[in-house]
C-alpha cells in the first residue's frame, strides 16, 4: 500500500517553488510527472528536506574540461526536475590561465564551503612553474582525504554482485607533493615526499570514517608508483 501511494505521488505534477527573492535566480519547478524510467526508484527521499534556515544554498561548480562540462549540464537539469535548493556558482578554469582561474575558483570554494568539480587538464606547453591545475587545488585547501565509495547499485547486474568498499588515499603527498624540476637537459626528478604527521592524519581520517559508518576492517594498501 506504501509503495502505491508513493508512486502515485511522484506521478502527480510538482508544483512551482521559488525560495529565492532575486527573479534572476529563481528556480522554478516544472509542472510535470517524474519520468517513466525514475518510477521505480522512488523512495521516501524523493523530495529533498528543505535548506537550513529556510533558505538555498550555494555551490561552486567548476566544469573543467572534457566531459565535464556536459556532465555538470546534467547535475543542473537534474536538481532543477527535483526542485533542490541549491544554486551553483560556475567558475570557468582554463588551461591556458590556469593561476588567475584557479584563484577565483578557490576564493569561490572557500565562499560556498563546498563545490563539485570536474577534471581540469593539465596545459604541458606551459612553463614547468605552472602545476596542475587539480593538484593546485588540493595543495591549497589542504584536500588530503580522497574518499571514494564503490556500491553495487539494486537491480544492475555486474560481473561481480555485493560490492560496498570505501577507498581513502592521500592527496596531497608522494607524487602529489608537486616537487618536480629538470636537474639537466632531458632529465627530470620528481621527488615523492611522505610525513609522518600527514601518514599519521590520514590513517586516523580512515579510522573516523570506519567508526562513523560502522565497518569492522580497514585494509592498508601501498602504491609504489
Amino acid at each position: 500500500m506504501a509503495a502505491r501511494q508513493l508512486l502515485a505521488a511522484a506521478r502527480r505534477p510538482l508544483a512551482h517553488i521559488s525560495h529565492n527573492n532575486n527573479n534572476n535566480n529563481r528556480v522554478m519547478c516544472p509542472q510535470t510527472p517524474l519520468p517513466r524510467f525514475l518510477s521505480g526508484f522512488v523512495t521516501e527521499q524523493i523530495i529533498p528536506p528543505p535548506a537550513k534556515y529556510g533558505g538555498r544554498h550555494t555551490v561552486a561548480m567548476i566544469p573543467g574540461d572534457g566531459i565535464g562540462p556536459e556532465l555538470m549540464l546534467h547535475v543542473k537539469e537534474v536538481f532543477r526536475i527535483a526542485c533542490v535548493p541549491v544554486d551553483f556558482e560556475v567558475v570557468e578554469v582554463r588551461s591556458e590561465d590556469i593561476e588567475e582561474d584557479i584563484r577565483d575558483a578557490i576564493t569561490a570554494i572557500r565562499r560556498n564551503g563546498v563545490a563539485l568539480k570536474g577534471n581540469i587538464e593539465t596545459n604541458h606547453n606551459l612553463p614547468s612553474v605552472n602545476k596542475s591545475g587539480n593538484n593546485a587545488l588540493r595543495t591549497a585547501l589542504d584536500l588530503y582525504a580522497n574518499v571514494l565509495h564503490c556500491q553495487s547499485l539494486p537491480g544492475v547486474q555486474t560481473r561481480h554482485q555485493g560490492i560496498d568498499l570505501i577507498i581513502i588515499r592521500e592527496n596531497t603527498e608522494g607524487e602529489y607533493s608537486n616537487l618536480e624540476h629538470e636537474s639537466v637537459s632531458g632529465v627530470v626528478e620528481s621527488l615523492k615526499i611522505i610525513t609522518k604527521k600527514n601518514s599519521l592524519r590520514i590513517a586516523e581520517y580512515a579510522f573516523e570514517l570506519a567508526r562513523a559508518k560502522g565497518r569492522e576492517r580497514i585494509t592498508a594498501v601501498h602504491k609504489a608508483n
